[in-house]
């Protein structure tokens, strides 16, 4: 099985991280292909804590190359900060590949993804404010820096002056901001570009040649479906595409190298940040799902909104990542209710919705369809086999599989890495 991806189905948080790592104990290469800092994975390996931002989850594994690929957008300081975090707790990370072709966050894009948030008042996204957003932007109007850039002073220097002279236009006449000093960002720059060069490698080429050894690969995504840039709920979503299909533009392979591709799903739902979330649950079951379900943000410490599981959503990403397989985490939350709800469709204006409404008016504005089902009270944490699942978590598990279209082949039960249940399949 040469190529492996793992998407996050709904809006993001669906405990990627610990799949990945699971999954990294029998890889040879991570990949992580795109997305910035603005996301995050929390493992727990031995009752250890590890909050990783850019890192692939590969870095826990001695015999794993974890690889930044080019798709990514990439804070040299962060991604410093976070090396550092992980040597100094014994993680070796010198097996780490970073792209030279993936482009670099600069000073300005976190002063204008500031700024511009304050900017839109009521109308804020609801950006992590970590210069994603325009970073990507400059990718596309091609005057953004590359990692490559930092290996070379006069190139760098000759790219920052032209997109220097925008950005503070931008930033003293719009937004009233001070300019930024040239002389000060290179400076900076320079010395993040001496600690990161033994590092910088023609990551598309080392995965290529992997995958042509019949090596495991897995490809890595940040975010999730709902949150890409062309088919999730936009404005509402992150700058670039978390999708299966993204994972090749992002890492630089073809699609016939991925031949598994699996989604994974909380049990209930969650997103961060503004945007249309049509099984989000009352404020009373929402308390419950986010102090039982720890649901804050790794990255930014945000309370997360909390909702139901939304079959229709779930539905419509499966299609478009075309998944061979489903993994449900936090299952063990929902031992706290008595009766748990699955959104099965929407409904709007008198008609019902089982498939994603054809535009963002009727999405914003659609109600749940909720079919309600009996809960259970036993703790799952300890479960290891499917069949000592409740009867009620197990019918729960079937009415998502069917619901989904996609066979779950893994269930969590907790945050640590043994507190997986193997489905049959």
């Amino acid at each position: 099985m040469p190529g492996i991806a793992l998407v996050g189905i709904q809006w993001g948080d669906e405990g990627k991280g610990k799949v990945t790592d699971l999954l990294a104990g029998h890889t040879d290469t991570v990949v992580r292909y795109q997305g910035g800092n603005n996301a995050g994975h929390t493992i727990v390996v031995g009752g250890e804590r590890y909050a990783l931002h850019l890192v692939p989850t590969g870095v826990l594994y001695e015999h794993c190359t974890p690889v930044i690929g080019p798709g990514v957008v990439v804070d040299p300081q962060v991604l410093i900060e976070e090396i550092d975090t992980l040597e100094a707790r014994g993680i070796d990370v010198s097996r780490l590949l970073l792209s030279g072709n993936a482009h670099l966050i600069m000073p300005y894009h976190l002063e204008l993804d500031r700024v511009t948030e304050r900017w839109l008042g009521k109308n804020r996204l609801g950006t992590t404010k970590r210069g994603i957003g325009p970073a990507y932007a400059d990718k596309a109007t091609r005057i953004g820096l590359r990692v490559q850039d930092l290996l070379s002073p006069k190139i760098f220097a000759a790219k920052l002056e032209v997109a220097l002279k925008e950005k503070n236009l931008l930033l003293t006449r719009v937004y009233g901001r001070l300019p930024l000093e040239m002389d000060e960002i290179q400076d900076q720059y320079r010395t993040f570009g001496a600690r990161l060069a033994p590092l910088i490698a023609d990551t598309a080429l080392h995965v290529q040649r992997a995958l042509d050894a019949g090596k495991t690969v897995l490809f890595e995504g940040a975010q999730a479906a709902m949150l890409d840039l062309d088919h999730g709920t936009y404005p509402f979503v992150t700058s670039s595409n978390p999708i299966a299909g993204g994972a090749c533009a992002g890492a630089g392979v073809g699609p016939r190298d991925i031949e598994r591709i699996i989604g994974v799903a909380k049990a209930y739902c969650t997103r961060v940040g503004s945007g249309p979330f049509p099984s989000e649950a009352d404020p009373a079951d929402a308390e419950v799902l986010v102090e039982e379900g720890a649901e804050y943000g790794t990255t930014t410490g945000r309370r997360r909104r909390c909702g139901w599981f939304d079959a229709v959503a779930a539905r419509y990403a499966s299609r478009l990542n075309t998944l061979t397989e489903l993994v449900v985490t936090k299952l063990d939350v929902l031992s706290s209710f008595s009766s748990i709800k699955v959104c099965v469709a929407y409904e709007y204006e008198g008609r019902r919705y089982e498939e994603l409404p054809p535009n963002q008016t009727i999405f914003n504005k659609c109600r749940p369809v909720f079919e309600e089902l009996p809960g259970w009270s036993e703790d799952l944490t300890s479960v290891r086999d499917p069949d000592d699942l409740p009867k009620q978590a197990r019918s729960y598990l079937e009415l998502i599989e069917g619901l989904v279209g996609a066979p779950v082949s893994q269930v969590s039960v907790g945050p640590g890495r043994d507190q997986m249940v193997e489905m049959p399949v």
